[in-house]
């Protein structure tokens, strides 16, 4: 974005390519299969009408709405990627996203292709029940053209939206597909009563810590920073305080991070001394905004907390924020990016000129997908994670805690006792499940860089591993000759 706050008019997608031809010069595949990958598969652009009301005056009105599906690769099935509700919408931000979740998926080894949707509305103008209408009629356009489905395409939330949308997804999916048994996994993201799952809302947010974590856990890269391993004592900003910035924060703080910096749509706050994370929630609540916050200091450009001294940066905000323009002022010595794109080619080759870590988006918001994916598997098994095994698990170490207690001649204290005994409900699962699924990711990426010493950043080692699983999936399926 520009000093003012818009967008500037480069394309997302084209910076995706630009980092995709990058790291295939790396790797030796035929031209047309790389051109394959790179391309979008299929794009659906649509228009239709939707009775609107004024959110102040009431007053209806028929509103023609824009909004898109890009399926980007089907060399797994199903499509998988979010829908973002956003005047800032358009094709090639949607095309950009959608290939992007191709990579993504490959990275954490999720088998599905990548896709994503976007509705062209700014939601502040319309009322709740607009906003329904509007979400219930674009699945309805999905439905028509068979973008959607358990086994062809399964969205879930993303910018503007959230468990409320994915849930009139499904209901309207239900509708048309009555005797479907695997309705409920055409979307992720639903509401629990609906067959989400549990730890699906802070999966993004709960991504970005472990892999930043794994990352600063590693003395030999730490080192030429000037940083100590661990998350502890680190001061860290964040870009965004919506779902994936308000949970990266939250873990970080409960890690032992210090927060000197925020920004929202309205202002950035900063504040050396740290600032409290859970009351600046409460006061954007209870305010509607962060302009008159007390304590720290408000500064009305939210670019500015980018700029901030800290260790760690998080932008979990919208794409194309770190640009050419500003990376030579940006004094973070790690960049985790929570948002999709937010650093474009130009101002990477800065940063990177800078000794700066960069963290890539493709890996680091990949919790979101991972635990839609097991939200998907939940759906497709009709069993809820830890129903068969979580009481068995339980009775065994009963077992065992009784029989140390026997041979030792001690009981164990009741705190003790309990940790032992408890066995692993939906919850645990799910975020053991992501804590592996991001370790593991991240060592991968780690020794292709490692591999070939002249992959010098962690973002081009992301896509050539990427790019060489989903050739690899062409290949060996023989859908490439």
């Amino acid at each position: 974005m520009s000093k003012n706050g818009r967008r500037t008019t480069e394309s997302f997608f084209r910076n995706v390519e630009r980092y995709f031809d990058k790291a295939a010069a790396f790797l030796n595949y035929d031209t047309g299969l790389l051109n394959q990958i790179k391309a979008c598969n299929s794009v659906y652009q649509m228009r239709f009408p939707v009775v609107v009301e004024d959110k102040k005056t009431g007053k209806q009105s028929v509103q023609v709405i824009e909004a898109y599906r890009v399926q980007h690769s089907q060399h797994k099935v199903p499509c998988k990627g979010g829908i973002r509700y956003s005047i800032d919408v358009n094709q090639d931000e949607v095309m950009a996203l959608a290939a992007l979740m191709t990579y993504k998926c490959a990275i954490v080894d999720v088998p599905f292709g990548g896709a994503k949707g976007g509705v062209k509305i700014d939601k502040k103008q319309y009322s709740d029940e607009t906003i329904e209408r509007i979400t219930r009629r674009y699945t309805t356009e999905l439905i028509k053209k068979n973008f959607i489905g358990a086994a062809i395409d399964v969205p879930a939330p993303d910018y503007g939206t959230g468990e409320r949308e994915m849930s009139w997804i499904v209901d309207t999916y239900l509708a048309f597909h009555p005797n479907d048994i695997n309705a409920y996994g055409c979307v992720t993201g639903k509401p629990i009563s609906q067959g989400g799952v549990r730890g699906r809302k802070e999966a993004t947010g709960r991504g970005v810590y472990f892999g930043t974590r794994e990352a600063c856990s590693i003395a030999e890269d730490m080192r030429p920073l000037g940083l100590s391993t661990g998350i502890e004592g680190k001061r860290f900003a964040v870009q965004g305080l919506g779902n994936v910035g308000y949970y990266s924060a939250k873990f970080f703080v409960e890690a032992g991070a210090l927060l000197v910096g925020v920004a929202e749509i309205d202002c950035a706050i900063i504040n050396p001394k740290g600032l409290d994370l859970e009351h600046v929630m409460q006061w954007k609540q209870e305010h509607g905004g962060l302009l008159q916050y007390p304590y720290g200091k408000v500064i009305k450009n939210p670019q500015a907390v980018l700029e901030v001294d800290c260790d760690i940066l998080i932008p979990a905000a919208l794409e194309n924020q770190i640009t050419e323009e500003n990376a030579p002022r940006i004094k973070a010595k790690i960049i985790a990016e929570g948002a999709n794109g937010p650093c474009t080619p130009a101002a990477e080759e800065i940063l990177l000129k800078k000794n700066v870590m960069i963290i890539p988006d493709m890996y680091l918001n990949a919790g979101g997908v991972t635990v839609s994916y097991f939200e998907w598997l939940k759906n497709l098994s009709h069993v809820r994670f830890g129903r068969m095994e979580k009481r068995f698990t339980e009775n065994t170490n009963l077992l065992f805690v009784r029989e140390i207690e026997r041979l030792t001649g001690q009981h164990i204290g009741s705190n003790e006792r309990k940790l032992l005994l408890e066995g692993a409900d939906e919850e645990d699962l799910v975020n053991s499940g992501l804590e592996d699924t991001m370790i593991t990711a991240y060592h991968a990426i780690r020794d292709t860089m490692k591999r070939n010493k002249k992959i010098k950043d962690l973002r081009t080692a992301a896509f050539v591993l990427a790019i060489d699983k989903v050739a690899s999936s062409y290949t060996t399926l023989g859908i490439w000759p």
